[in-house]
């Protein structure tokens, strides 16, 4: 088995809502495992350096952003701070805690993927910037927005030297399926997923 990257950190982000789900996603059950875990686990096998900004669900270090349930660009400065403290100033794998069908395969294809700006994958059409690589300029750009009230992630999209990457290069390795996310109980029944949540 491939070893963690030393170069290329990784931050979970687990501090949703969960409103429309109605319960706390972190916790949903997959194979075993609950989300937050299952996806900890993939992180730490692609990255030797790998946090969660969070409640501290996956079982990675963890972080609280502040302030929080502003979303995840203020998640994601927060998890910039906290590997600069860690001695990381490199790119950084940017994965959300609700995709249940996520593949190391996956991870270490973004991870791979040789860029100098951020690698960011798309899906019909739509940019996928919550799980992709952010370039070290980018995470660092992310807290200079939030200082100025921003909170929309497109900037890693938009990035001109971002790099993205189509089904033509993802889909050598992996489906649209394991970009699927999970927002509501509608999802669960739609991706075929019991909808068991561990106390």
């Amino acid at each position: 088995m491939p070893s963690p990257s030393s170069t290329v950190a990784a931050i979970l982000l687990s501090g949703g809502a969960s409103q429309r789900m109605g319960t706390d996603k972190t916790q949903l059950v997959v194979d075993g495992s609950t989300l937050a875990a299952r996806t900890g686990a993939l992180l730490a096998r692609v990255a030797t350096i790998a946090i969660e900004v969070g409640p501290g669900a996956s079982g990675l270090r963890s972080l609280l952003e502040t302030p929080r349930g502003e979303g995840p660009l203020v998640a994601v400065a927060a998890g910039c701070r906290a590997l600069d403290g860690l001695g990381h100033a490199g790119a950084t794998l940017v994965v959300a805690c609700d995709l249940p069908f996520l593949s190391e395969e996956l991870l270490r294809l973004i991870i791979n993927w040789d860029s100098k700006g951020s690698v960011v994958p798309v899906v019909e059409g739509r940019p996928q910037p919550l799980c992709a690589k952010w370039s070290a300029h980018d995470l660092h750009r992310a807290q200079e927005l939030v200082d100025h009230g921003i909170r929309s992630l497109r900037h890693v999209a938009q990035a001109p030297d971002a790099q993205y990457l189509h089904e033509s290069e993802w889909g050598r390795v992996v489906t649209a399926r394991q970009f699927s996310d999970v927002d509501d109980a509608e999802d669960l029944r739609r991706l075929g997923l019991a909808r068991d949540v561990q106390d």
